[in-house]
């Protein structure tokens, strides 16, 4: 197909996505908010809890990580780092995953990362999230406000290949083969 013709297509389909972006935004703004418990995280400093994890903000991002063995998660991870003084003028940001909070710092350091993490190892937060199947745990996000003493879950989605949340697989669409089978890793080279 012609290059003229095909991005004329191709604009009117991203015209539609971002139409249905519009009619997502509206649900996710009825959705009725999920009272929470204020759960208890350890970190290398200690315990904390979800209502500590608001600092002096109300709005909360939880992104729930697999952990230092998913190479797909270090992948989400590095993109936010990128954006995370973005996000944090709007509201605190904290990474959730099973590992112990050493290991949590050790990977943390070699990748850069410059957020606040937190260990969920031992309780029921992500499994009581829906960030666990089974035995594994899952990928994506939760948004939290605190409304005086409640806690409240306003949204979550799952993290996945060609997600919204992961510019590396939209730039890699614009290749005419597409990812072709790409999987991130630690190091390329």
């Amino acid at each position: 197909m012609v290059y003229a013709e095909t991005r004329s297509k191709i604009d009117t389909i991203r015209r539609n996505i971002s139409e249905l972006r519009g009619e997502l935004r509206t649900l996710q703004e009825a959705i009725e908010p999920q009272e929470v418990s204020n759960y208890a995280f350890s970190t290398s400093s200690g315990t904390v809890t979800l209502s500590e994890l608001f600092g002096d903000r109300d709005t909360l991002f939880v992104i729930h990580n697999m952990g230092a063995s998913c190479p797909y998660c270090t992948l989400w991870a590095d993109g936010f780092n990128g954006v995370l003084g973005h996000l944090q003028n709007r509201a605190a940001f904290v990474m959730s995953s099973p590992d112990a909070p050493d290991a949590q710092a050790k990977f943390a350091a070699s990748r850069g990362w410059s957020f606040r993490m937190v260990s969920h190892e031992g309780s029921s937060f992500a499994e009581d999230m829906g960030y666990k199947a089974g035995e594994g745990w899952m990928p994506g996000v939760s948004v939290f406000k605190r409304d005086g003493d409640k806690l409240l879950r306003v949204s979550d989605t799952h993290f996945g290949p060609g997600d919204d949340f992961c510019g590396v697989w939209h730039l890699l669409d614009l290749i005419p083969e597409g990812s072709d089978g790409w999987q991130p890793k630690y190091k390329y080279g």
